[in-house]
């Protein structure tokens, strides 16, 4: 083979694998077949691969307050552009009384057309509970720079309860609030003044993750409904700003980590 050729084979070679570059986050639709609680959803899935590895996180939602979030791991095949994704962990939900989540596996296969890259194919699953089969559906995603969820704030603590204060943040305009740990219902249309809602969360080796949303019930006289929330854990005191609209809830997740010793 001339000399040229090789080198222009080496050449061509990173550029065709930068263009399979499967991490960040994927965002499209999935249409189901009839029978369950929404036809048609949306989808996200955050992908980490590692050589053929993947790992990550999806979120299944119709809109921001009826969502899905699960974890997965599957296998990408270089070779012919395909991906096996197994989701086997629901970290959290909120949907409505009637639906019951389904854990899903993905059969995908990657595309790309001019700058657009696409993830395309079926999924199959069952429900959480086991008892039943989830409809089955065709999916189709496309690479995005940033997660619908990027409103999501995460801090690390290594104690076993966390003290949690919403004020209003600033001007007090009528802002009512309602808060949830994971897919429970614990604060129900309150409104937010300079007097704190106080709520307390327990997080430890057995419940290393707790997410809590914020839903704002209304946008108050000066939108979007905001929150000054202080968060005590330990010896260690945050402040956050937390923002909810009509299109977002505000959600903090709070992930147990053991702190070591020497």
């Amino acid at each position: 083979m001339p000399r040229f050729l090789l080198i222009f084979i080496s050449v061509l070679f990173p550029i065709f694998l930068m263009g399979q570059n499967l991490n960040g986050i994927w965002r499209g639709t999935l249409t189901q077949e009839p029978g369950g609680c929404f036809r048609v959803y949306n989808i996200e899935l955050q992908i980490e691969l590692n050589g053929s590895i993947i790992n990550g996180k999806s979120y299944h939602y119709s809109d921001f307050t009826n969502y899905v979030k699960e974890e997965f791991d599957g296998i990408f095949n270089k070779e012919n552009k395909t991906i096996e994704l197994v989701e086997h962990k629901i970290l959290t939900y909120h949907v409505p009384p009637d639906c019951i989540p389904c854990i899903k596996q993905f059969s995908l296969t990657y595309l790309k057309q001019g700058k657009k890259e696409i993830l395309q194919g079926t999924e199959q699953g069952n429900t959480m509970n086991g008892f039943s089969t989830c409809p089955a559906g065709t999916i189709q995603l496309t690479k995005v720079v940033e997660s619908d969820f990027t409103h999501i704030k995460e801090i690390k603590v290594d104690t076993g309860i966390i003290q949690l204060q919403f004020y209003d943040n600033a001007q007090i305009d009528g802002d009512t609030i309602s808060v949830l740990l994971n897919n429970k219902l614990l604060v129900k249309d309150q409104r937010l003044t300079a007097k704190p809602i106080l709520l307390e969360i327990k997080i430890d080796a057995e419940n290393l993750e707790q997410e809590i949303t914020m839903v704002g019930e209304n946008q108050g006289s000066i939108p979007p409904n905001t929150a000054l929330l202080i968060v005590t854990a330990g010896k260690k005191r945050y402040q956050l700003y937390l923002s909810s609209t009509k299109q977002k809830n505000a959600q903090v997740r709070f992930i147990y980590e053991k702190q070591k010793t020497n």
